[in-house]
C-alpha cells in the first residue's frame, strides 16, 4: 500500500506580511528623525589677499591646534568656556567666525567651535587650514 501525500499547492504569506509590517513600522520610527537641519555651506569664492587683510579686523579668529586646544586672539581657551568666550566677543566682530585648524587636529575639535559659535548666534562661519 502506498501512501498518498497531499500536495502542496498554496503558499502561506503570514511571515512575509509580518516582516513587511515591521520593516513600515521602523521606517515610520526613523522618518521623522532624517529630516533634521543641517548645516548650510556655501563655496568661497577666490578674493584678493588685500582684500582679506582689510577684514581681518571683523572677522574673528579661532585657532584649533594639533593638541585640539582652543585659541582665541592668541589666549587659550577651555573647551568649557568656548561658547561664553564667542558670545562675549561676537559684537566685536560683526562680519562672523574664522576656524583655522591645524592639519592634525580632530574632526570633534572643529565640530565643537562650530556648535558654540552657532549656538552664540554666530550666522557667518568659515574654515582655514593651517
Amino acid at each position: 500500500m502506498a501512501k498518498t501525500r497531499d500536495t502542496f499547492n498554496e503558499i502561506n504569506i503570514t511571515p512575509l506580511t509580518d516582516i513587511f509590517l515591521v520593516l513600515l513600522i521602523i521606517m515610520m520610527v526613523i522618518a521623522p528623525m532624517l529630516d533634521q537641519q543641517g548645516l548650510n555651506l556655501t563655496v568661497p569664492e577666490n578674493v584678493a589677499e588685500e582684500q582679506v587683510q582689510d577684514k581681518e579686523s571683523k572677522i574673528m579668529t579661532v585657532v584649533v591646534s594639533a593638541e585640539d586646544k582652543f585659541y582665541i586672539d592668541d589666549e587659550e581657551v577651555m573647551a568649557d568656556g568656548l561658547e561664553d568666550a564667542i558670545k562675549s566677543l561676537k559684537n566685536d566682530y560683526p562680519d562672523g567666525l574664522l576656524i583655522r585648524t591645524d592639519s592634525e587636529s580632530s574632526h570633534g575639535a572643529m565640530v565643537k567651535v562650530m556648535d558654540s559659535a552657532r549656538n552664540s548666534g554666530v550666522t557667518s562661519i568659515s574654515v582655514d587650514a593651517i
